[in-house]
């Protein structure tokens, strides 16, 4: 059953074993996000975080969407400035910063159109699988937006700097295979299948070793955020790779190798 937040635009299930399923379910405004809906996820994906009940977090959108961006054509003219400067600034932050500071893989599944801020929801998250039929695109270019330095990063990190200005310079949206092609999401499947294979794929990423997961996620991000590592940076890692071989976890899984079978995770 799903538990029902952001009064019920936000819905978490769990679709598989040590899968949390978020669903962003606000249909009259094409799944776009509001102030609920991002204090929900900011407030929610912390406490997925609590021993390894909870190994992936998927966060997709209710079909026929994933997200139509910053629910900003609600604002009224009177408050604009001030309430259009503020979803940006804070909730959309928070929101994004409790999606890429979370130990667990997260993976978007973008089941259907994804712009603006929702493109950016669905690159903060670890892998992106997505459906055949998706549109991406970021607008800023239309409505007179000029965007976060924090999301261009982004942008830039995963898809480079000429993409970066197709995308943003342009505004113009593309397909989930040129998607694809330049790097912007890591599979694309039949519009059909987008459910279902995501479920699986975020089953499979649960399915591995705990340590290993936060561990890797952990090195990876810290690597990919810093340009040099300092002694102190590089010593953690050292220390956190070496912590590894000490694990029960590690000798159950050349266990289980060995012996052709699941492994028995305990994340210690």
């Amino acid at each position: 059953m799903d538990e029902r937040l952001a009064g019920g635009k936000l819905l978490l299930d769990r679709p598989a074993e040590a899968v949390a399923r978020l669903r962003i379910s606000n249909p009259g405004r094409r799944n776009a996000l509001d102030h609920e809906i991002l204090d929900a996820l900011a407030e929610v994906l912390p406490q997925l975080d609590r021993g390894i009940e909870t190994r992936c977090v998927m966060i997709t959108g209710a079909p026929p969407v994933f997200c139509a961006g910053y629910d900003i054509a609600a604002i009224s003219d009177e408050t604009f400035e001030r309430d259009a400067e503020a979803l940006v600034a804070h909730p959309f932050h928070a929101a994004m910063e409790a999606i890429s500071n979370h130990p667990w893989p997260t993976l978007a599944a973008i089941n259907g159109h994804c712009l603006g801020g929702g493109l950016e929801l669905a690159i903060t998250c670890d892998l992106r699988i997505c459906a055949a039929g998706a549109m991406l695109g970021m607008p800023p270019a239309k409505l007179g937006l000029i965007y976060g330095h924090t999301g261009l990063r982004k942008f830039l990190d995963t898809i480079g700097l000429a993409r970066t200005k197709e995308l943003f310079l342009t505004g113009r949206n593309i397909d989930a295979d040129r998607a694809d092609r330049i790097g912007l999401v890591n599979e694309v499947v039949a519009d059909d299948r987008l459910g279902e294979e995501a479920v699986e794929l975020a089953a499979a990423i649960a399915a591995n070793a705990p340590l290993s997961m936060r561990g890797n996620k952990s090195a990876i991000n810290l690597l990919n955020s810093v340009p040099a590592l300092s002694t102190q940076q590089e010593a953690g890692l050292v220390a956190l790779r070496e912590s590894c071989f000490s694990s029960q976890d590690f000798r159950e899984g050349i266990r289980a190798f060995a012996e052709k079978r699941r492994p028995n995770w305990t994340g210690r």
